[in-house]
């Protein structure tokens, strides 16, 4: 890993950052100075299922899928990541124990990293920033509970149209087997549903 220097990079976390908290010129360098850049290639694990989790992860560029694998070896796509969001397994992260998620890349993809130690001490002596990922706790956990709602609820084309609505950009960035197997349903009725859709 790299320290950072992407003029780009650092704009694209302190932009997001910025959404949520004001930071000064001092409390941005700090920041920064907690962050490491990673490239990631296509179909490049960033983390593994039963490995401790040693980052999370903040998407400067590219695509990100986190699953799970049952035990009949089947995948079950948590959810996807692109540009300006975070992802990774937080349990694993903050717990130091071993990690469900499997998260991997569909595109190459440039990531800003930080360790638990880092980021535990950007909270502990920054209210701006423990404010800031307070807000992103919360709209992971508002994002997962209507997600649990919609599987619980909708029917199959529901959720497909849904997705297509709330993701355009991801239609063409993620192979149909994977938005499959976010929605929970096979490639082969995903094909058969969109082609359903299509002819009304």
């Amino acid at each position: 890993m790299a320290s950072i220097e992407n003029t780009s990079m650092t704009n694209a976390l302190l932009i997001h950052i910025n959404k949520f908290a004001d930071l000064s010129e001092e409390q941005s360098e700090k920041i920064l100075s907690c962050f490491v850049s990673k490239k990631y290639q296509k179909k490049e694990y960033i983390l593994q299922a039963g490995s401790v989790s040693e980052h999370e992860c903040f998407i400067v560029e590219g695509c990100l899928r986190a699953f799970v694998v049952d035990y009949k070896g089947n995948e079950h796509t948590l959810r996807f990541g692109i540009e300006n969001s975070w992802i990774g397994d937080l349990d694993s992260f903050f717990k130091r124990e071993p990690a469900t998620y499997n998260i991997q890349a569909l595109e190459p993809t440039t990531a800003l990293m930080i360790r638990v130690d880092k980021m535990n001490e950007l909270m502990r002596t920054m209210p701006e920033f423990e404010q800031y990922f307070r807000i992103m706790f919360q709209y992971g956990v508002m994002s997962l509970q209507k997600r649990l709602v919609q599987d619980l609820t909708l029917s199959a084309e529901e959720r497909y149209t849904y997705f297509t609505e709330k993701y355009p950009h991801l239609l063409q960035r993620v192979p149909q087997k994977h938005i499959a197997s976010y929605l929970g349903m096979t490639p082969e009725f995903l094909s058969s549903l969109r082609k359903k859709i299509s002819q009304k």
